[in-house]
């Protein structure tokens, strides 16, 4: 954990009311499935593209496709799928369009695999504060995880959302009566879950995750913020913020 004050500059005990968590790589395992399925994805073009050319060609598509798919695991399989076309100029198998289609199934089929202590610490929080799940991708996809989760009961609220900008997260708040001054944001996504909500007023907690999308980097901020290595200290930190 870092030692930055909460806003405003001065030491001191915040209070806060709601607190929003990210779901993807703060409550649940994610981007390790997409690297797998990418590890799968470039033994099955091996022999059409080299693995770093073939990272940064599906990176493009992938950055592309947002504005049309959306963040999650089918933009990702419809990605993979427009890469392998282009890589082969046009030649790729049609058994391996469908190895492709089946990687998309099972990275969908595959168990909610929550980060360790993320139940413990959402039950004990449950009770004093109000929580709310913020998280972004396919809205199908999505709704599957928070319901096999087994989470879903402790939040007061579940929003899934299609970006995550600073007009996403006032609506968010809007819509719940949420006052910015006493909301706490904590996510594993600097780009996503720290610098949109520090820009409407609130706060927000760092947990990184050990894999990082590259579309997901961006520069940490210099401060209004803390850092964790664990949901597990977030009680603690509460205590003292």
């Amino acid at each position: 954990m870092n030692g930055i004050q909460p806003p405003g500059g001065a030491p001191g005990k915040q209070t806060f009311e709601t607190i929003g968590f990210d779901g993807d790589d703060t409550l649940w395992h994610n981007e390790s499935l997409f690297s797998m399925t990418q590890d799968r994805f470039r033994a099955l073009l091996a022999h059409a593209a080299d693995p770093t050319d073939l990272d940064r060609r599906l990176l493009e598509a992938e950055r592309a496709n947002l504005r049309v798919y959306g963040y999650g695991i089918k933009g990702f399989v419809l990605s993979m799928i427009e890469t392998a076309i282009a890589v082969t100029d046009g030649n790729v198998a049609a058994r391996d369009l469908q190895s492709l289609i089946d990687f998309g199934k099972a990275m969908l089929d595959h168990p909610v695999d929550l980060l360790p202590g993320v139940a413990e610490v959402v039950e004990a929080l449950s009770s004093r504060y109000r929580l709310v799940l913020i998280t972004k991708g396919d809205l199908f996809d999505q709704e599957s995880k928070v319901a096999r989760s087994g989470l879903s009961e402790l939040f007061h609220a579940v929003e899934i959302v299609s970006e995550k900008d600073p007009a996403t997260y006032r609506r968010v708040m809007d819509r719940h009566g949420i006052d910015p001054e006493r909301f706490l944001m904590v996510g594993n996504s600097v780009r996503s879950d720290i610098l949109p909500v520090l820009a409407t007023g609130a706060h927000a907690v760092h947990i990184p995750y050990a894999i990082t999308w590259a579309h997901e980097e961006a520069e940490v901020p210099d401060d209004h913020y803390r850092r964790l290595d664990s949901v597990r200290d977030l009680p603690a930190l509460l205590a003292t913020w």
